[in-house]
């Protein structure tokens, strides 16, 4: 593809994918298709999220026995 095709383009460019429409298995689907290194970031992301949130309902159950 030349420069000129590049700028002057007139076919459809892809669309902006949001995922938060997406039904799970499109999400996963969707995630599928990253590079492995995008891939593992989300999940060490999803980890760490779902981490916080044990430690925040460890905590919140154990303090009404303080």
């Amino acid at each position: 593809m030349t420069t000129d095709q590049i700028i002057n383009h007139e076919g459809s460019l892809p669309q902006e994918v949001v995922i938060e429409d997406k039904t799970a298995s499109e999400q996963l689907r969707l995630i599928a298709e990253l590079e492995e290194e995008d891939k593992q970031t989300i999940f060490k992301l999803v980890d760490k999220m779902l981490t916080n949130k044990r430690f925040k309902d460890f905590f919140a159950k154990n303090a009404a026995a303080l």
